[in-house]
């Protein structure tokens, strides 16, 4: 178009464009592709409109033109959109829309710019204007995450002037921003499959084999990315597994092609590949409609070269059904709430806290221990789906002064009261409890975790532990016992581990890998509501601590609110 401007009303047609937030997240996708998780995520169309702008023109009004900038975790600024200009308008309504990814994850911090645009550039693509030359009506800024858990998906900004701007000794009116949100549709349709399969190969040398499936989108450079995994059967060669639910857009479209993979479970975490099939959503479909079978294929080194060796073996699609499902982002709408709640390992293995090598050490400089990291990043995350922001916080592992160990004590010191205000009310009471209490042990985690289920077991709300320790946990099959109970409450547990232990026995209670946790009266978790990582993993990478821990939890939440049939308020 060779003319960017719209009319004052904003009514005449526009182009509407999308523009992408660039590559940041690959750094956690490529961590969760080696871990077989995909996380939830959506694409978001944003919708401006302002009012009560400043008038810059002398004869006429201005013509204002709105910019979106990405605030960074680094701090820089990337300039990602620019809207049509409205003339003549101090309440224009842009009708160019940005379409933006919502990672649960991360913080996305986005920065809006409106400028006045002079009368002289009008016949300038947007593109070509430059900033320098407009003048300035104001800014503002919020996360994404601000925006999408408003019941009306909406939120209002009071435009401040620009810190470029000349600076005035009086407070001066700049009007306000509205942005409003819209889930695109198509990240509401989902597929709902039951697959079987049929004479399995053995892979188990004395019994039959463990299997389970793992479904693998396939990217243009020929790399295949986790997407969705079935849970392992025991000891069968003619498995049914339980539906599994993709979505369209997740694995790109119908037509876009999968690997579905048949492994053997080991508990080494070396599961064999039995076989696997290549095929797209709409070619598994022709399959269940059809009631026939696909053989897997097993690619084998003949020579120099591998083969697809066809199997015997059969995958069958018992069950195809395309629904429209409510997303995390329609519960959010709905006024549902993640509640964040901490429990901090105060046991005698972190080392002294006055010593600058313990784990527990406050550094002068204000530099954060791996504690505080885990602290800042999971709830800087976490508390804009908390509307109260009283957050309980715990510690375990510690005898207070003149009392027997505790393995779960109010962190911030009260006898009745485990709340505190904020994140810098966890920061604060953390650090006030390193000089009120003695370090001891063992590590216990069987004790806040029932705490916490017994909070979600009597209030209408999701709740999210965040455990950290610095040890492998002693009572190992307490907490299985204690987290298969909590696998029926609105429950998910993050657990972060720090230091230099090694926290193989930790990821036993994180399903990922393959089984569910297990009681010992043989009683098998509903669903898989922990997620573990060990702080050194990510520490020195581009991933943060908060992206790999948090990646499963709308999916943990999901799962909760389907399998209870729990639809959220429209």
């Amino acid at each position: 178009m060779g003319n960017c401007c719209s009319d004052a009303g904003g009514r005449m047609a526009a182009v509407g464009r999308t523009a992408a937030t660039g590559n940041q997240h690959d750094a956690v996708d490529l961590y969760l592709k080696s871990r077989g998780i995909h996380g939830i995520f959506s694409q978001i169309e944003l919708s401006f409109s302002a009012a009560d702008l400043r008038d810059r023109d002398v004869f006429s009004k201005s013509d204002p033109m709105l910019v979106v900038c990405i605030k960074e975790r680094d701090g820089s600024v990337t300039e990602v959109f620019r809207t049509e200009v409205v003339l003549n308008s101090l309440n224009p309504t842009w009708i160019t829309k940005y379409t933006v990814t919502y990672h649960f994850e991360a913080v996305q911090t986005l920065l809006f710019h409106v400028f006045d645009v002079d009368t002289q550039f009008h016949n300038v693509e947007v593109k070509m204007l430059k900033l320098e030359e407009q003048q300035s009506l104001g800014e503002a800024s919020c996360a994404l995450s601000e925006i999408v858990t408003k019941p009306n998906r909406s939120l209002t900004l009071d435009l401040v002037r620009s810190v470029e701007s000349v600076s005035s000794t009086h407070s001066q009116h700049r009007g306000k921003l509205t942005v409003h949100t819209e889930e695109c549709f198509s990240s509401k349709t989902t597929a709902e499959m039951t697959l079987s399969c049929l004479d399995l190969e053995f892979k188990d040398l004395f019994s039959k084999s463990d299997p389970f499936l793992v479904i693998s989108k396939l990217v243009e450079s020929g790399i295949s990315i986790p997407v969705c995994k079935t849970e392992v059967l025991k000891n069968d060669h003619n498995p049914t597994w339980m539906p599994v639910f993709l979505n369209i857009q997740q694995v790109a479209s119908k037509d876009s092609p999968l690997v579905i993979e048949c492994f053997n479970f080991n508990s080494n975490g070396k599961h064999d590949l039995i076989g696997k099939v290549q095929k797209s959503l709409e070619d598994l479909e022709k399959l269940h409609s059809g009631k026939e079978g696909e053989n897997l294929f097993l690619p084998t080194l003949v020579g120099h070269d591998y083969e697809n060796k066809i199997l015997k073996s059969k995958l069958f699609v018992d069950k195809f059904s395309e629904t429209i499902q409510h997303t995390f982002l329609d519960y959010l709408a709905g006024g549902f709430e993640l509640n964040f709640m901490v429990a901090i390992d105060f046991t005698a293995s972190n080392g002294n806290p006055r010593l600058p090598d313990s784990l527990h050490y406050i550094d002068p400089s204000g530099r954060q221990n791996a504690y505080q990291k885990a602290i800042y990043e999971v709830g800087e995350v976490l508390q804009f789906y908390d509307t109260d922001k009283c957050f309980p916080a715990w510690g375990f592992g510690a005898r207070p002064i003149d009392g027997p160990v505790s393995h779960c004590f109010n962190l911030n010191g009260s006898s009745n009261n485990c709340k505190v205000e904020g994140i810098r009310g966890i920061m604060t009471a953390y650090t006030s409890a390193l000089f009120n209490v003695s370090l001891a042990g063992p590590t216990l985690f069987g004790h806040v975790i029932n705490k916490a289920a017994l909070i979600a077991s009597e209030a209408q709300k999701y709740f999210v532990l965040l455990i950290i320790t610095d040890g492998v946990v002693t009572d190992l099959q307490e907490t299985k016992d204690a987290l298969v109970k909590a696998s029926d409450l609105p429950l998910s547990i993050l657990i972060v581990g720090v230091g230099g232990a090694d926290f193989k026995e930790m990821e036993i209670l994180d399903a990922d890998k393959g089984e569910r946790l297990e009681s010992s009266s043989g009683r098998v978790a509903s669903r898989d509501i922990v997620q573990f990582v060990s702080f050194r993993d990510v520490q020195g990478g581009e991933i943060s601590v908060v992206q790999a821990l948090l990646a499963e939890l709308p999916t943990q939440f999901l799962t909760y609110m389907r399998s209870r049939d729990i639809k959220p308020c429209s």
